[in-house]
């Protein structure tokens, strides 16, 4: 801080001057080092979870400042004394930490403000909420009655939450099976409510709804809600009735927008979306079997008056409502950070967008403030914030105002020599550091200067002199003075023979692909250096990053090489010649022949179901006339590849600005461009086209692979492939099933809305199982109905068994294996084997085992030893497991020992080796050794042999020049026991020494 003294010029009388005494720096230009504080994170908005195990909340708040910034705090616009409240409040580097946080102290809205000596800035602001999820009332819920075919709304009943966003989910019958949703099942995500558009039997259940906030990361449980349909043949048909409707919303730019629309009815109404006075935003796609209407990335031109509606064939439903589409305040223009000199004027703006059209106010330091300076003085240096706010947001913008004052100095800007050619003009410049602004005077030796014909100073300081004479190079004085001080600088200048262009370029006409020259000489004066610049069309040539297609040689004089020229080459070359003195140009022109340039404007005109007429305007012939036209297309199925397209007539003449392209798909969207070609090629495609749909039109291609069969009792399962999305000619794209029993003449059918169903279910308690049906299939749209695909014969899906196998035998095998067989009985695909313990029933842990239906019997392996397991045997097919067999109860036997054999002992004996071990003894839980089982592994390919003896020895052959092992088990009714294994070299002498060492130590 330094104590100055500073002459202020009066308003009224600005000859006159006093002086102020004013406390402040005095620096210049670069002369300043520190800086107000910038923010590098602010508070954010928090929302903190009621149950959560982290005591303390952390409200961000760091700024980079020189010196560094100190931190306040605020709470609700009032002060927080982190002194006085250290229970809950600390500071960690400007970040607000609340300790033990509790509601009723703690929720508001909070902010910081960074001070250093340069002033203050304050944050945005942030709020501080707490978030919690209670848990479902625990009352019983009561049970819904529905007659089959009719609608049922499930009540969700949300507990009591903070914040208001929660998602749903329901769970049917237990934890983790979750309803599927489809185009008869719903779950609104604004009530939680559960709608079914049309019950059937097999909803038949307790339900749970499953309440899930993310803020807090929770989610709770409600009691089962029992739904019990009530049987009604026939089922009665109701009319669609909306019951999810999506209300007025108001969304802001770039969000992401679901509207809901559910209804009830049977059949099950279909649901269909538009935009009155106006189509459906690009930015959209339907969800949840068309219930939802999901519009991303929304936009102002978005907003409208939207429609839902439910359609089936017993009546229709609708409902409107206003989407608005708003904006978060967004900077057109903010402020930025300046360094002023004393005494300027300057002008802050802020201009903000937004919907509604946002509020701007200014503070300074901190302070609410009035922008509006004339005549800067020191105390207007500060931190400047400019906000803008409206109902959705508020934003900020902050900046550094540094107001200096300083005498003249040349220290950082120094007057240079110049040096100019004879006739020219040459321009001094005089641009000293000061503040305020100093006032110039100029000299030449010892000859005050002023204005004159050909002597004039810039308001800027800089000395003007035209038609430079040999008699103006000599040294001038630049003198600059302010309230403060003032100053001088001493530049020579220099004068010079003028630089004239003596060859100037010719100009040039070649065909694209061939070599062109541009030539150029100049005079210049003898004591300075000439350098030759060539350029096209005002661009300069960059010869290193051209190299491809320009070269250059030449001192004096200078040539440019176009090599294999092109028709972007094509434009006016000129040649400047300069030098530190002055410079000089000439031109000429080049011309390229070459291919046409792109066709532009291409657009269509007219349409039709498959032709559209394409419009054009000529681009540039480059100077061969255009002899025919390409057009070329793309849809969505070509994945960005271009095709040519058929035109009539079928060539496109040179002359021509319109054609008809034919054979397109209808109801496709196409884009088209346009190829130029002359006798020397073919040009650059134009740009593509807008997107253009051809009309619509019936379809003419039926699905394919009709068929299907399976399923349960009085049921017929109908397949199909789809037909590909090129071939739908149209929107509400579907299928008609057409199908019969063989026995009867009047056929029955079904409309299915979806394009890329493949499968339909058709339930009818009177229908037979077994039963074949002729079935066909066509594609409808809303323009009409295709033909029938080729009849196939299909057959109603089964009964499930009725009869529970017969048991025949069950037994086990050893301590881990049983068996088990049974009679056969009609009409299943397989068996299910279930078995399990007593204490595995009471945990519910039954194992299953799937065995074909071809036999009638299994082997069940991986069972307890010294268990008894219950089994059951049922019979299934397609449409579910019949009854079960009586119960059979199987007991495991004990397990073998789990000591393997002690080999004591081995002797040659002739050409066999004998091999003695210790008897193995059972404990109590064990089974009874019945004999031992010898594996005999010769070592590589060789086949291994296993022995049976009650012994406890035996002789195996040798093998000569072979290794072996020998291994040793107990065998038992449970199973085989722990192993013993022995090896043996095998070469014979080794061998023999082998043994002879064993008969020695014996």
């Amino acid at each position: 801080v330094l104590e100055i003294t500073l002459p202020a010029v009066h308003a009224k009388h600005p000859h006159k001057v006093s002086h102020l005494s004013l406390r402040s720096r005095c620096f210049c230009g670069n002369g300043a080092v520190g800086f107000g504080p910038v923010f590098e994170k602010q508070p954010v908005d928090t929302i903190y979870p009621e149950e959560s195990l982290e005591a303390n909340i952390t409200m961000n708040c760091q700024a980079k400042a020189n010196p560094p910034a100190t931190y306040r705090w605020m709470l609700n616009d009032r002060e927080i004394d982190i002194g006085a409240e250290r229970k809950h409040y600390s500071l960690t580097e400007g970040n607000l930490v609340i300790s033990n946080p509790v509601k009723s102290k703690h929720v508001g809205k909070y902010s910081c403000s960074a001070t250093n000596m340069y002033g203050t800035i304050i944050s945005k602001e942030a709020s501080v909420q707490f978030g919690y999820l209670d848990p479902f009332s625990t009352d019983e819920r009561t049970t819904v009655y529905v007659k089959e075919g009719q609608g049922a709304v499930v009540l969700c009943a949300p507990p009591p939450h903070f914040p208001a966003k929660l998602s749903f989910r329901w769970i049917f019958n237990e934890f983790p099976t979750f309803i599927q949703l489809d185009n008869r099942r719903y779950v609104c995500q604004t009530t939680g409510n559960l709608y079914i558009s049309k019950v059937e039997s097999s909803d038949r259940g307790n339900y749970s709804c499953i309440a899930s906030s993310h803020s807090i990361s929770k989610s709770v449980f409600s009691n089962y809600i029992p739904l019990q349909p009530l049987t009604e043949r026939p089922n009665r048909k109701y009319p669609a009735d909306l019951r999810v409707k999506f209300p007025d919303t108001t969304a802001l730019v770039g969000q992401n927008v679901t509207l809901e629309c559910f209804a009830l009815g049977n059949p099950v109404p279909e649901i269909h979306w538009r935009k009155m006075e106006g189509h459906l935003p690009q930015n959209h796609d339907l969800r949840m079997s068309g219930s939802q209407l999901h519009l991303y990335n929304i936009q102002v031109k978005d907003s409208g008056i939207y429609k839902c509606e439910a359609i089936n064939s017993k009546g229709k439903d609708y409902h409107s409502a206003h989407v608005s589409v708003e904006a978060y305040p967004e900077w057109v223009e903010h402020i930025t950070s300046k360094k002023k000199e004393l005494h300027s004027n300057y002008t802050m703006s802020c201009k903000a967008s937004g919907k509604p059209e946002p509020k701007i106010r200014w503070l300074k330091n901190g302070h609410n403030f009035y922008v509006h300076f004339r005549n800067l003085t020191l105390d207007n240096s500060g931190m400047y914030q400019c906000i803008a706010e409206n109902r959705h947001g508020v934003i900020y913008a902050n900046a550094e105002l540094q107001v200096f004052a300083c005498p003249p100095t040349f220290e950082h800007n120094p007057i240079k020599t110049v040096m100019v050619a004879k006739t020219s003009r040459a321009v001094l410049e005089c641009r000293p550091y000061a503040a305020p602004k100093p006032s110039f005077t100029w000299s030449q030796g010892t000859e005050l200067l002023s204005n004159s014909t050909r002597v004039f100073i810039w308001e800027d300081g800089s000395l003007e002199i035209r038609d430079v004479t040999q008699s103006d190079e000599g040294q001038y004085t630049c003198f600059a003075s302010n309230i403060l001080g003032k100053a001088s600088s001493v530049v020579s200048l220099a004068v010079t023979d003028s630089t004239r262009i003596t060859l100037p370029p010719s100009d040039a006409d070649v065909n694209a692909g061939e070599d062109a020259w541009m030539r150029c000489a100049a005079s210049h004066d003898p004591s300075l250096d000439i350098t030759f610049i060539w350029s096209v069309d005002g661009r300069v040539i960059d010869l290193d990053k051209d190299s491809q297609h320009y070269e250059r040689n030449g001192n004096s004089s200078d040539e440019l090489k176009i090599k294999k020229a092109q028709v972007k080459h094509a434009g006016v070359y000129s040649c400047t010649a300069q030098t530190t003195a002055d410079n000089v140009t000439a031109s000429a022109r080049l011309i390229v022949r070459g291919p046409p340039g792109a066709p532009g404007g291409v657009r269509v005109i007219n349409k039709t179901e498959t032709t559209v007429t394409l419009q054009w305007s000529r681009g540039a012939d480059n100077h061969k006339s255009i002899s025919k036209y390409t057009i070329q297309y793309r849809d969505d199925f070509s994945k960005d590849a271009w095709s040519n397209a058929r035109t009539s007539p079928a060539d496109v003449e040179g002359n021509a600005e319109m054609a008809t392209v034919v054979n397109l798909f209808p109801w496709t969207e196409y884009e088209f461009r346009v190829i130029a070609a002359n006798i020397l090629g073919s040009g650059d495609p134009s740009k593509p086209s807008p997107k253009e749909r051809t009309l619509d039109a019936v379809p003419v291609v039926a699905p394919s692979e009709v068929g299907g069969g399976g399923g349960t009792g009085r049921e017929l399962i109908i397949t199909w492939t789809p037909v590909q999305p090129k071939y739908h000619y149209g929107p509400n794209f579907g299928y008609i099933l057409a199908f019969k029993p063989q026995d009867q003449k009047e056929w029955k059918r079904m409309k299915v809305t979806d394009s890329e169903s493949k499968r339909y279910i058709h339930k009818d308690p009177s229908m037979a199982p077994v039963t074949p049906f002729d079935v066909k299939i066509k594609a409808f749209n809303s323009k009409g109905e295709g033909p029938f695909s080729i009849e196939a014969v299909v057959y109603s899906g089964q009964d499930a068994p009725s009869e529970a196998p017969a048991v025949i035998e069950g037994r086990a095998l050893s301590a881990l294996t049983a068996i088990v067989s049974w009679k056969h009985v009609a009409n299943v695909e397989g068996y299910k084997v279930k078995f399990w313990t007593n204490q595995q029933d009471r945990e519910g842990r039954a194992q299953e085992v799937a065995v074909s239906g071809m036999e009638n019997h299994t082997r069940i392996e991986g069972l307890k030893p010294n268990s008894e397991y219950n089994i059951e045997v049922r019979g299934y097919n397609s449409a579910g497991y019949g009854p079960p067999s009586k119960r059979l109860k199987v007991q495991t036997k004990k397990p073998p020992p789990d000591r393997p054999p002690k080999i004591i002992g081995t002797k040659v004996k002739g050409q066999f080796i004998n091999i003695a071990w210790e008897a193995v003894e059972p404990l109590s839980n064990e089974s009874k050794v019945d004999g031992y089982r010898v594996l005999f592994k010769p070592k590589g390919n060789q086949t291994s042999t296993l022995y049976t003896t009650n012994k406890r020895s035996i002789d195996i052959p040798l093998l000569a020049d072979k290794e072996f092992v020998v291994e040793i088990r107990a065998h038992t009714e449970g199973g085989v026991g722990a192993v013993s294994q022995i090896g043996f070299p095998g070469n014979g002498f080794i061998l023999f020494l082998f043994f002879c060492e064993l008969i020695d130590l014996k």
